[in-house]
């Protein structure tokens, strides 16, 4: 195992929803989103962890031009 408390992982799982929602209205600067989710996170570690496992998931992106998260487009099938 990689030492990360099962707990954590759910913690940080349960956290997806809210992030895409945000993210779902429209871009938003890291900063924004996180003084947004602020309340729901337990601290900038668990917030940075959130966004690293959405972008690994390939459901969120940065514009290095605009300086913003943003949701991955999905196609339907």
């Amino acid at each position: 195992m990689l030492g990360i408390p099962v707990i954590s992982v759910f913690q940080v799982i349960s956290k997806f929803p809210y992030v895409l929602q945000e993210l779902q209205e429209g871009p938003s600067a890291v900063s924004d989103l996180y003084k947004t989710m602020s309340d729901r996170v337990t601290g900038i570690s668990e917030f940075m962890d959130v966004l690293d496992c959405l972008f690994a998931l390939n459901r969120i992106e940065f514009d290095e031009e605009e300086e913003v998260l943003r949701c991955v487009e999905r196609n339907s099938v």
